[in-house]
């Protein structure tokens, strides 16, 4: 590459509205997963996410649609959840309650699309291209 096109590649990173580079990785962990009594009087799953964004890129807005699979393997349930804004280098946790649902009717969480994956500069691939996703629960599988 010629020096002038290496000089135009790295002006254009400074340039109002160019589109922010990733350099990292999203990390995305289901931390726990434990049954809960709800407000209204039912039970509900309540998993717990622990999200760091190290992708070089501010998000607004994530969100990923999932399965859920039952304790046969078979999927029980799609359903989309919103982690909301996700800053640069943050650490965030986020629960989720997954009404009229053990936990232990759930043996795997399948991460099958990337919903909404948005910053400033609009939307991105990153949230799905750049995932390491991961379970420390002993019954629920997470993943791609």
């Amino acid at each position: 590459m010629s020096r002038s096109a290496v000089l135009a590649v790295a002006l254009a990173a400074f340039l109002p509205g160019a589109a922010p580079a990733q350099s990292g990785n999203f990390e995305l962990e289901l931390n726990t997963a434990a049954d809960v009594a709800t407000e209204a009087g039912g039970a509900a799953c309540r998993l717990t996410y622990v999200a760091t964004n190290n992708t070089g890129i501010a998000l607004e807005r994530t969100s990923y649609e999932v399965a859920i699979f039952d304790a046969g393997g078979a999927v029980s349930n799609m359903l989309v959840l919103e982690f909301g804004a996700l800053p640069l280098g943050r650490t965030r946790v986020v629960q989720f309650d997954l009404a009229d649902l053990a936990c232990a009717d759930i043996s795997r969480i399948l991460v099958n699309n990337q919903n909404d994956c948005a910053s400033e500069a609009g939307e991105h691939e990153v949230c799905l291209a750049a995932l390491i996703a991961s379970s420390r629960s002993q019954s629920i599988q997470f993943g791609l």
